[in-house]
């Protein structure tokens, strides 16, 4: 397999202090591959320099082949995603939602109601595609958002913490549903979890960031022996620590307030 993402000495910085600080890694085509870090570690910056919401201040990053800085156009065309918070219209139906979605991509009227109709059978809303959204329980909604995420055919798709707030049991179909990406369509799965269960049953390979620098890759499997422990939570708090850590967003907040003020002072 070759790699469809690849990141080299990516570094974000806001003012004298690194978000991100000088990493490198790669996924693999077609594989499930886990981000994983606590709070404030840099992975929500990360994300955000893959999927062109940010610039690099430093470094070289290619997604499905594409260069972030000079193709953002065929890069975003490249992938789907699933935001943490909740981003579906809820005075539309789960149909609506796709197709308004599909419109967005391009694509046309032929191609969108085949790929509707394949999607949400995918995630068993088919029968409920004239319902509105606001009806849906979470569960729904968030495997309606992982349906509509791929209403373009895209190589990749981004999971930021998809399961937060959700019972175990749905949990447990959406991950289900995730694996059917990988192994039936083909799609290369970047996730985001602080459930590490999740991490460990689900992920080929596991890149661990803290304080904006990687600190472990390899598969749970790997990560546990390299660790001496038994499970992935184990072997990551082995790498993290055990101390709490503040929001990530609220890390950036300081970052930016930080760098602002040393704006001044210069």
């Amino acid at each position: 397999m070759k790699p469809i993402i690849e990141v080299n000495n990516l570094t974000k910085r806001f003012g004298n202090l690194a978000a991100v600080d000088n990493i490198s890694f790669s996924v693999e085509e077609g594989e499930i591959f886990a981000f994983l870090g606590p709070n404030g570690a840099g992975k929500t910056t990360t994300i955000k320099m893959l999927t062109t919401l940010l610039n690099p201040t430093e470094g070289e990053m290619k997604v499905n082949g594409f260069n972030l800085r000079s193709e953002r156009d065929d890069v975003r065309r490249s992938f789907g995603i699933v935001f943490q918070d909740p981003s579906l219209d809820n005075d539309l139906t789960a149909y609506e939602n796709m197709d308004f979605h599909a419109v967005l991509y391009g694509e046309d009227k032929a191609t969108r109601v085949k790929r509707i109709e394949k999607l949400l059978k995918l995630v068993d809303l088919w029968d409920r595609k004239d319902d509105l959204v606001k009806t849906f329980s979470g569960g729904m909604q968030r495997r309606l958002e992982i349906a509509r995420s791929l209403i373009h055919t895209p190589k990749i798709i981004f999971l930021d913490e998809p399961t937060v707030g959700l019972d175990p049991q749905t949990r447990n179909h959406i991950w289900s549903y995730v694996a059917d990406l990988s192994h039936k369509e083909g799609v290369t799965v970047f996730l985001t979890t602080h459930y590490m269960e999740e991490a460990e049953k689900m992920a080929d390979r596991v890149v661990i960031i803290d304080h904006g620098k990687i600190i472990g890759v390899g598969s749970p499997a790997e990560l546990k022996t390299k660790t001496n422990t038994t499970s992935l939570e184990e072997a990551f708090l082995k790498l993290t620590g055990n101390e709490m850590r503040p929001d990530e967003a609220s890390s950036l907040d300081t970052l930016r307030s930080h760098a602002k003020m040393w704006g001044r002072k210069r």
